[in-house]
Formats: structure tokens, sequence, C-alpha cells
């Protein structure tokens, strides 16, 4: 995401070449990728993607990871078909900034409405839970803060800066960060716990990985450094786990 008056680039990272093991579905005026355990469990979780979209492979492992801990979870386009960012196009021009404007992580409710629906109607979804990443993540803190019939959201790498004054959660939220985090900074991450503290009246935890960058927990290989291997797994059994806890 852009940072500040200098944007830094939002790496794509390691894609990874991963088919998926559900399918794209029509909900209302977007498309969505579903993924749904072998055993119903009344549980869904509606991910929300990063700039790279709802078809990048990496979002769509984690949409499946979550399923494979039984719940059904669905991965929709939250760009309503506007298209995701091209990694090849520069985040360093007036484009990007102007690209990002038109959308916007906290104008997401006619969006989020559908696949509620799609959930309950479509999948008999009782107890419903929310994750995203960067821009995703950002659309977490406005879920959060706005819908009380969400159980649970994990807010993983969220721009702090994009969440304005929003800080009276509803219900659970887990906040993950990464201390050598370029986008978000941790005086950033400082702000927001202070803030919390101040309004926020339910059970929240803010977590910072030492050593980490942005993308740790979805878009890097766990592979690709012996000493970032056991982050990118705790990161994501504590996703997990904060899911179980309070969907």
């Amino acid at each position: 995401m852009a940072n500040e008056a200098q944007p830094c680039p939002c790496d794509i990272g390691d894609r990874i070449e991963y088919g998926g093991l559900g399918q794209e579905v029509q909900v209302e005026h977007i498309k969505a990728y579903l993924s749904k355990p072998p055993v119903d469990t009344g549980k869904a979780v509606i991910v929300i993607h990063d700039i790279f979209g709802w078809e990048l492979p990496n979002t769509r492992y984690i949409t499946d990871m979550i399923t494979g801990n039984g719940y059904t979870a669905i991965l929709p386009d939250f760009f309503a078909g506007q298209g995701a960012w091209n990694p090849a196009d520069d985040f360093f021009t007036p484009f990007f900034a102007e690209w990002v404007k038109s959308r916007n992580a906290r104008k997401i409710d006619k969006e989020f409405d559908a696949v509620l629906r799609y959930l309950r109607q479509q999948c008999g979804a009782q107890r419903i839970g929310v994750v995203g990443f960067c821009w995703g993540g950002i659309g977490v803190h406005h879920v959060m803060s706005t819908y009380s019939d969400v159980r649970a959201g994990v807010c993983v790498y969220g721009v702090v800066k994009d969440f304005g004054d929003i800080y009276n959660l509803k219900n659970p939220t887990l906040f993950i960060f990464a201390e050598n985090d370029i986008a978000i900074p941790l005086e950033h991450v400082a702000q927001l716990t202070q803030k919390l503290k101040e309004h926020c009246k339910v059970e929240y935890h803010i977590k910072t990985f030492p050593g980490q960058t942005h993308g740790f927990v979805h878009r890097k290989r766990e592979d690709c450094a012996p000493e970032d291997k056991p982050y990118i797994e705790e990161a994501r059994r504590d996703l997990i786990e904060w899911l179980n806890k309070y969907v």
C-alpha cells in the first residue's frame, strides 16, 4: 500500500503456483472463490484480499487453509470487477494513488452484505468471521467496527494510517504486523495500540512478528529462509486459533 507522501510497493512476493480446491461462484453482482469443508459446521469466514485481488493464488491458498480447519471460506472480489493492481505497474506514480482511491476498503458494505446473504441463505452459515490482508486488513477493521453480527476478525498487516479514528470494535479482533514493514512503521502500530486501549471494550490482541516484512503471512514462501518459516507458520496458526476461539 502507499506509505504517506512516498508510496512504497506492496511487493507481490512469491506468487505460488496453486490451483485451489474450491470453485468460483456468482454472488449477486460480484464473483467469488468458495471453498467448503467435507462436513458443514455452520461456521464461515469471509476473506478480504489485498490489492492483487481475489484471483491471487496465494490468497486462495489461505482460503483453502481456513476451510481445512472446518470453515466454509469465501474470497469475494471486493473490487467488484474493477480489476486488481498489476505488479508490473509503477507504485511510485500518481496513478497508484488514484487507483487505490477508487477502491476504498472502508466502502465495501454493498459487497459485504451480499456475501453475508449468500453465506446465510446458500451455505447455511450461522457464525461468521472475517480475515483480511493489507488492503483487506483495512476492510476487516471497518467490518469489525460496523457489523456486530460478525463474530471475530483477523486483520493481517492492515495499513494503520487508513483506519481513521474508528477504534470501538464490535467483536474480538486480532491484529498481525511485521516488525520490518515499510508500509506500516512500528510507531503506527504503537498508535493503534494506544487508541485501542483508550476506546475498545471487546477482546483484541496486537502481535508483531520480529524480522518479518509486509506480506509474510500469505506472500512469502515457507522455505524462502529457515529463519522466516517459524514466524509464517506461527502467524497462520494464530489466525486459525483466533477464529476457533471466537467464531
